[in-house]
Formats: structure tokens, sequence, C-alpha cells
């Protein structure tokens, strides 16, 4: 879906319009967050966001996945796989499956760490565990209360957010603020922006970590760009990051078309696309989570565009790391005993 503009206009009438529905969202929501999940047997940590929308949960995934794997542990991602025709509990195999099959986060994932995806994350906990998991990193599922959680990390962009601070539909929030914030153990901040700055100050007041972070384009990426004409594509929740980050990478941006999140794009679209980018002698680029879909559709066409690769980088890995190490160790002390 795309996200409506009134969502980051606090004095909206729209907005406004819709609290009443968004008092009863929230308020099933808030219940549901609080309710007791199934101890999986092993350590789960959760990356999730406070509201519904791109935030930079893929990429802070698979940065934990590496500083895990720098810890000695065995991390196996578990998603419910958005977008996917796949109820799971199924293995993600980037040779076999596509977008359409398992979403494109899962499959953007699949090449650097196993991924279950699963519509019931207690089954997928099951494969994720026969896998030799040492540590499940559940991708997304913050609010969904089936699976008892060890540590909660979310992920905020610091330039938006959480728009005007209101609960679906009147605003972006899943639940409401106060009741996401009682259970978040760490927030991941994404870049320098100011927009998140009360949110941090909550987090630390309650005890939990808050983290610095930005996304690093990947060198090859920005060097195949740089110096040509580009039409951008992206179907993201924030698709002017994108255009953002390409800008303050030096490439010449001279046409944009943005779509829904997870848009599965026609075949038409793409034909459209590489007509546009012909007539203007541009080259196309687009995201890598665009590009696993646009890839669904013909390999053929993914040859004509470039997948725009970031990599999310912690500013003190030393205190992430620490902080990881002493979540795990008292999660496996209290199944211990527990018994």
């Amino acid at each position: 879906m795309r996200e409506p503009a009134f969502w980051h206009r606090p004095s909206s009438w729209k907005s406004h319009l819709l609290r009443p529905l968004g008092a009863l969202y929230g308020a099933v929501a808030a219940q549901r967050l609080h309710r007791k999940g199934f101890d999986a047997g092993i350590p789960i940590v959760c990356v999730g966001n406070y509201h519904v929308g791109g935030a930079g949960k893929t990429p802070t995934v698979l940065a934990l996945v590496e500083h895990l794997r720098g810890m000695g542990e065995t991390p196996v991602v578990l998603s419910r796989g958005y977008g996917g025709k796949l109820r799971g509990p199924v293995l993600v195999d980037p040779t076999r499956h596509m977008a359409a099959d398992v979403g494109d986060e899962p499959l953007m994932m699949a090449p650097h760490v196993p991924v279950v995806v699963a519509r019931d994350r207690v089954e997928g906990a099951a494969l994720a565990k026969s896998r030799a998991a040492s540590v499940i990193l559940m991708d997304d599922g913050f609010q969904n209360p089936s699976l008892a959680k060890d540590c909660s990390l979310i992920v905020i962009d610091s330039q938006r957010g959480v728009g005007n601070g209101r609960v679906f539909p009147a605003g972006p929030l899943r639940a409401p603020l106060s009741s996401q914030l009682a259970l978040t153990d760490a927030l991941v901040v994404i870049g320098e922006g100011a927009a998140s700055k009360a949110i941090e100050d909550s987090v630390a007041a309650r005890g939990g970590a808050v983290f610095s972070a930005h996304l690093e384009p990947d060198a090859a990426s920005v060097a195949e760009l740089k110096g040509k004409r580009v039409l951008a594509i992206a179907g993201i929740g924030d698709p002017a990051r994108f255009f953002r980050t390409l800008n303050a990478c030096g490439v010449d941006v001279v046409g944009k078309r943005t779509f829904a999140d997870h848009h599965r794009f026609r075949l038409s679209e793409i034909h459209r696309l590489l007509a546009d980018a012909k007539a203007g002698e541009l080259m196309l680029a687009t995201t890598e989570k665009d590009f696993v879909r646009l890839r669904g559709v013909g390999e053929a066409f993914a040859r004509e565009i470039v997948p725009f690769r970031v990599t999310l980088r912690f500013a003190d890995a030393g205190r992430l790391r620490k902080f990881l190490s002493e979540r795990l160790f008292r999660a496996r002390e209290r199944r211990i005993a527990t018994g």
C-alpha cells in the first residue's frame, strides 16, 4: 500500500476523522501485544518497527546476522513472508523460489542466511531449530504475540520518525506508542535526523538501549551508476529515502518512478520502464528489494536494471555485541532455571 500523505501531517482533518477507528484498532492491538507467547526453547531476537511501511528492518536483520556469527552464534531468520503465496513453514531456496512464493524480503536475505517463511510462527520456529539455529532472528512480528521474544529491537528512520503519532488508519502506528515503548529493549536509529529524538529519549528513560546506524551504499553499485543519467524505480515503504541516497552518492537521478510497497510488477509496467529509459538514454536503477520482484517477471529484464545495494553499519558495534551477548545469556539462563 501507499502511505497517505496525511499520516505525516498532525493537523490533517482526515486523520482527525479517523481517530475513533484508530482508537478501536489501537485498543485491540495493545491488548494483543501483552499476550503470553509460546517459548520456542531457544533465544528469539525480534526486529520490528512501530509503524506500517519501511524503516530499514531488512538491512538491520542482515547486519545482526553478521554480528551474531561473529559471536559464534548460528542465526536463522524467521519471516511471515509478506507478499508470498506459500504458507510454510518452508526454507527459502533462492535458486528455486520467487518473490511471489515467499515474499521479496525473505528472498533478498536468503543468499546470506537461512530464512524460514511461515504464516504460523510457532511452526516456523520449529523448522528453524531443525536447521541447527542457536538463535532465531524474527524479521517483523513485534506486534504478533504467538512467540515469546527474548529481545525486541525496533528500527526507526531518524528523518521520518512515526509520522503524526496516531494509530492506523488515522496514522501509521500499528499500536499505541506507549504500549510499544513498554516492550522495546533497544532502538536502532537509522540516519542523523531529529524526528525520532523524543522516542530515543523515551526508550533511554525506560532503560532501553539506543543504537545509531547508517546505510552505507555498496561501492560497486555507486561505481556502476556514477556519471550516468538514471531513471530510479522504488516500490518500498519510503521511496524518497532511496532517491536521497542516490543523490547523496552523486548519482544523476533524471527521473523517478514510485510504486506501492511490495508492488508486484506487471510485464506491461516493465516494458514501459524500459521504453522510458531507452527514450531518455537513461540507466535503470532500483532497490535490492524491488530487484528480486522484477527478476521474478523475467531474468532478461533484470539484466537491464542495476540493483543498488546498501549495508547497515552500527556506530558502536562493540556496544551492540555486548548488548546481544547479555540478552542471549539471560535468555539461556532463564530457560535453564525454569527447566
